[in-house]
């Protein structure tokens, strides 16, 4: 080819899409704030700041900030932060999966969670353990006398027996702060469901009052926040029946944000969670890295943001 047939533009002519006010600065404190304020505007913070204003704004107008999570960030260490925002009035109901609660309460229970599966499986001692099945299933079937769900049994329980870390519950905060946290089990997914212990029953009356509480709060959700933290599977297909099953009654839920939060992509959390109520108005925003990292970032960016109202 002979180059000398190209016909070159001006710079001053082409449209950009990246100019010096996006440029980040350098703190001129140690503060979260300076720190947060010297940022560049692109990408991944744009994305973390519109999240924050979201959660920011609708929680400043009393509206529904929902957080759905898996096991994993109580497993890393995130527990004292989610409840802070629930002691803030931000989070306004939290639904866990079956792990979750688990974790939870061992927390509660003894101050340590989560066994070398790979270790304990080999001889069959994986998912044994006699006091998280005994105790938990006997929380379950007390409180759904009371018609209870499992969350508020388990967090009632934890409340009332005051084990010596029962401040590191999420469940137990729940129950003090007269915030719902419901617990959506899949019956074999977790160990206490092998324990001489359980009953199926119990266990799918408690998850299925659950679901009833979590779908009242997504009828609620107009102008609110819908989170999804770490759950690849059961949260974000509990959230689409919930969602469907409220505008099949007549709620109007077409305007919110989802924001989902995870260490890679997952193939239900982008359809449920982000693709498919983005059809109906919903706004996405993705904040992919790791929950230890994001979740703080994410709370101290809100701390910002509700303070800017």
């Amino acid at each position: 080819m002979d180059f000398s047939n190209i016909k070159p533009i001006s710079i001053h002519d082409r449209k950009h899409k990246v100019n010096i006010t996006h440029c980040g600065s350098v703190p001129t404190d140690d503060s979260f704030t300076g720190f947060y304020d010297s940022l560049p505007k692109v990408l991944g913070v744009d994305n973390l700041k519109t999240a924050a204003q979201a959660i920011a704004n609708a929680s400043g107008e009393s509206r529904e900030v929902i957080l759905a999570m898996g096991a994993h960030p109580i497993k890393c260490g995130l527990s004292p932060v989610i409840i802070d925002l629930m002691k803030q009035g931000i989070i306004t109901c939290i639904a866990m999966n079956g792990a979750g609660s688990i974790h939870d309460f061992e927390m509660a229970y003894i101050g340590e969670t989560s066994e070398d599966v790979a270790q304990t499986l080999q001889d069959g001692s994986f998912g044994m353990v006699e006091e998280t099945g005994q105790i938990l299933n006997e929380a379950m079937a007390a409180g759904v006398k009371d018609g209870l769900g499992a969350g508020a049994s388990v967090g009632r329980m934890i409340s009332k027996t005051n084990y010596e870390h029962a401040d590191i519950s999420i469940q137990a905060a729940g129950y003090r702060l007269g915030i719902d946290v419901t617990v959506h089990i899949a019956v074999g997914t977790d160990t206490i469901h092998v324990h001489p212990s359980a009953d199926g029953a119990v266990i799918g009356k408690a998850s299925f009052t659950d679901m009833k509480t979590f779908t009242g709060h997504i009828a609620r959700l107009e102008g609110g926040v819908f989170i999804n933290l770490g759950s690849a599977v059961i949260l974000p297909e509990v959230f689409l029946k919930a969602l469907s099953a409220v505008r099949n009654m007549g709620y109007e839920v077409l305007h919110f944000t989802t924001v989902n939060m995870d260490m890679i992509s997952h193939y239900r959390p982008s359809e449920n969670v982000l693709k498919r109520p983005g059809l109906t108005g919903a706004k996405a925003i993705n904040l992919v890295g790791h929950h230890e990292i994001m979740l703080p970032l994410l709370a101290s960016a809100v701390r910002i943001e509700k303070e800017r109202l």
